[in-house]
């Protein structure tokens, strides 16, 4: 029985170090019937000749220019000229493991439309990942184990950028790659979960991530944390904001100013909770911080905690959960 296409779309810049790595894992799929569509974003490197090569010699490789700038339009470029029933995306310094297209594959024709594939990952890098990648690496795969990614959707991208596929016509329906909105994967995920796409469980590592420190999603401005916090602000209000319930800030540092900032620049009135005892009390954007038990003063409130500190964050969760509150409903981690 003739396999249905997947279209792999792969955005790409001044990678020519990794990329015969990333095209070596697609051609060692499993999975056999797919396209994968390179675009280059304006390279001042070898990456475009490396390609060139493999292009020459495998049908299946397509190589591009960006008819714009950035990944975004990249992707937008890549789109364009995809034909397949399943898409996926993957970046140029990336490795699939070889069982992934066919995976993602089964996994969605098992599960059908509206449901998202997704894989666990494996962050690697030379001389060792750090800590904090450690940490977001395990993290993500807890989630993907089960596939409840949304449960903690405002924490952090939920869905990794190159370890995600989707019917084409479910692709389209919640946007694709149009909107020019970054972090694109971080918007994306939120689409998805805009759209009630499930994310269907997985076990399985299906990527090596790659870190280095020339890796865009850590030098370029797009991807700072303040944009972060601008989109989930954004779609919080959108989707699971209840305006007829009072809503109250936990935490007063950095991002708990910016997250009042936000919130003020939209109209939206809040009350402020916060256990530093040098702040309680005092006003700051003309709202007086107040003790986490005057929450018991509010009927049905929403709660965002911008606490960052670990073990703040358990005390801070034991306590809702001490007062029947329920998690993406009553109360959002926003870090």
């Amino acid at each position: 029985m003739q396999q249905n296409l997947v279209s792999i779309v792969i955005p790409f810049k001044n990678t020519e170090l990794y990329i015969s790595e990333c095209v070596d894992s697609i051609l060692s799929q499993s999975y056999k019937n797919w396209e994968a569509i390179f675009v280059d974003d304006h390279s001042e490197d070898q990456s475009h000749a490396i390609l060139k090569n493999y292009s020459d010699s495998e049908l299946r490789i397509k190589v591009l220019k960006n008819e714009g700038h950035g990944i975004i339009e990249a992707l937008q470029t890549a789109f364009k000229q995809t034909k397949g029933v399943f898409i996926t995306r993957m970046d140029s310094d990336d490795i699939m493991t070889p069982n992934r297209l066919e995976v993602m594959v089964n996994n969605l024709k098992k599960y059908g439309n509206a449901h998202v594939a997704i894989g666990q990952v494996n962050y690697f890098r030379e001389g060792g990942v750090s800590e904090g990648f450690v940490k977001y690496e395990q993290w993500l795969n807890r989630l993907t184990q089960t596939g409840t990614n949304y449960s903690e959707i405002y924490k952090e991208c939920v869905i990794p950028s190159p370890c995600w596929m989707i019917y084409r016509e479910d692709f389209i329906a919640c946007g694709g790659f149009e909107p020019n909105r970054y972090p694109e994967d971080y918007d994306l995920a939120f689409r998805f979960y805009k759209a009630n796409y499930k994310c269907i469980p997985c076990d399985k590592v299906l990527l090596h991530w790659r870190d280095y420190s020339e890796r865009t999603s850590r030098n370029h401005k797009h991807y700072a944390e303040n944009s972060f916090l601008d989109l989930k602000v954004d779609y919080f209000l959108e989707l699971d904001y209840d305006c007829n319930r009072p809503l109250t800030i936990w935490g007063a540092g950095a991002k708990g100013k910016k997250l009042a900032r936000l919130l003020i620049k939209h109209d939206i009135p809040f009350y402020w909770i916060c256990d530093n005892p040098k702040k309680i009390g005092k006003d700051i954007y003309d709202q007086k911080l107040k003790r986490f038990n005057f929450l018991s003063q509010l009927c049905n409130p929403q709660s965002i905690v911008t606490v960052a500190n670990e073990t703040s964050q358990r005390e801070i969760k034991s306590y809702f959960e001490a007062q029947h509150m329920n998690a993406m409903f009553d109360y959002f981690f926003f870090c």
